[in-house]
């Protein structure tokens, strides 16, 4: 069993990652981070005794970020979720530019969790 966290950029990122921590704990199982950041995860907040992967990605250039998700999915047997932070965004923006979390909900193939960071 094991609970994937997509980190992004923003506090939607740092969310989802207290939010994945909290969901491995609920169900004791593994952890794996995905970083869709720029630079390298702060694992500070990670709990030492949370078997815990992260996947980095080599930078902007690298795979689209929603099949980097999708393909750890895909290669870790067992995935119980996703979590992902959601933003906030207009309808405008939603329709004329697309959402990485949209993409996950809708392609996820298994349960995606998406919180939210408090306004």
């Amino acid at each position: 069993m094991t609970v994937i966290t997509a980190i992004a950029e923003g506090r939607e990122g740092d969310h989802a990652l207290t939010a994945g921590i909290a969901e491995a704990r609920l169900l004791g199982t593994d952890l794996v981070l995905v970083n869709l950041r720029l630079s390298a995860l702060d694992r500070s907040g990670v709990p030492e005794d949370l078997r815990t992967t992260v996947v980095e990605r080599s930078g902007p250039g690298d795979r689209d970020p929603v099949d980097a998700v999708l393909d750890e999915i895909e290669a870790r047997p067992g995935v119980d979720r996703l979590v992902i932070g959601l933003r906030r965004r207009s309808p405008v923006g939603k329709a004329l530019l697309g959402s990485v979390s949209q993409r996950l909900l809708l392609e996820s193939p298994v349960p995606v969790v998406a919180v939210k960071p408090p306004a």
